[in-house]
């Protein structure tokens, strides 16, 4: 298969609910990663955030992926928002080493800073950085309201990040929140994610876009296509973005990030197809 000139994926790479269509019927969860890696050459990674896996995990990943896949792994909670990026280097240096084994399949790394993190910590941030080894790729993404609304501030972050060369997270809940909270999963995730500012701040080589789409599949279509068009825009420019596209409960995670390449094909219609998901005949229409 031709390589993809972006990277696509979900937040995780395992779900089962995702058995039939993303996955065989029959698959375990050992399988989950090998077959995911089939159709998207990146995934965002949550699991990171909750728990550094142990090496025979990160030695398994290795095994089943192949060379061209990206993991975006996010630091975790205790070096973020427990530590706050200060007096951590321990657990940086631990959770960096047992990922190592990786080589080039992390990319991207992501610092999510929790939303008490303001513009007046920011020397902080740029002290974790430098810290960081310069082996990999990263990217940040703040929550703090000031970041987006004061301009000195939102300036100033820009500046940092594109100095070192670490991306910006860009990230878009507006789909979501534009849902009618009608089911649990949906008014949990409404609960969960931030309202922002949506801002096309690009700092580095590989913009990173969050995605948090609308419950119903079909309501994606326009707030999508504004991406898609971005994205072209971002490869017409050399840049290699980072797309990853959530849903309420994920359950069409899958089928969402295929309808975001398929429209990004018609404005680029170089772009090879995705392979084929294999589709359980109850989900055919929703793919």
């Amino acid at each position: 298969m031709q390589p993809l000139p972006y990277y696509l994926g979900l937040p995780l790479w395992s779900n089962t609910h995702w058995k039939g269509s993303l996955f065989g019927a029959d698959a375990k969860p050992a399988d989950f990663l090998a077959q995911y890696a089939q159709v998207f050459n990146a995934v965002e990674g949550n699991t990171t955030f909750y728990a550094v896996p142990s090496a025979e995990m990160v030695s398994r990943w290795l095994a089943v992926t192949p060379e061209s896949f990206r993991f975006s792994f996010k630091f975790p909670r205790t070096i973020t928002h427990q530590h706050y990026l200060i007096h951590a280097a321990k657990e940086t240096q631990e959770f960096l080493h047992r990922l190592s084994p990786l080589g080039q399949r992390m990319d991207g790394l992501m610092v999510q800073l929790p939303a008490t993190f303001s513009p007046s910590e920011l020397s902080m941030l740029e002290s974790f950085l430098r810290s960081l080894p310069r082996d990999y790729q990263y990217a940040v993404e703040v929550r703090h309201p000031a970041f987006f609304t004061h301009a000195a501030s939102r300036a100033a972050y820009n500046a940092l990040l594109e100095d070192l060369g670490v991306d910006r997270v860009i990230f878009d809940s507006r789909p979501l929140h534009a849902a009618a909270p009608l089911d649990a999963a949906t008014r949990e995730a409404q609960s969960r994610k931030p309202r922002l500012p949506v801002q096309l701040d690009v700092t580095a080589a590989q913009p990173v876009l969050r995605y948090i789409g609308h419950p119903v599949l079909e309501a994606n279509h326009n707030w999508l296509d504004r991406w898609v068009a971005q994205t072209a825009r971002w490869l017409a420019e050399g840049k290699r973005p980072r797309i990853f596209l959530h849903t309420p409960d994920n359950h069409l995670a899958p089928a969402l990030a295929r309808l975001f390449h398929t429209q990004l094909q018609q404005r680029v219609p170089e772009l090879p197809d995705l392979p084929a998901l294999i589709t359980a005949p109850e989900q055919a229409l929703l793919l």
